[in-house]
């Protein structure tokens, strides 16, 4: 089973969804992040949880 990592993002409601969406896809290039989760709040603010794979090293043994 993969192991993930994650990352919570609060995204303020003065932000459009063009900046939003140049924010998630910044993050998801350079960080390797991908989407997790998106809640849309009443105030109109946005949390957004981002994950990534853990890729564990196994040791060599020789």
């Amino acid at each position: 089973m993969p192991e993930y990592e994650f990352v919570d993002v609060y995204v303020p409601r003065g932000v459009s969804r063009k900046d939003t969406a140049r924010l998630l896809t910044d993050h998801a290039e350079y960080g390797h992040w991908e989407l997790d989760r998106l809640t849309l709040r009443r105030d109109g603010s946005r949390r957004v949880r981002l994950r990534r794979r853990i890729i564990r090293q196994l040791r060599a043994t020789w």
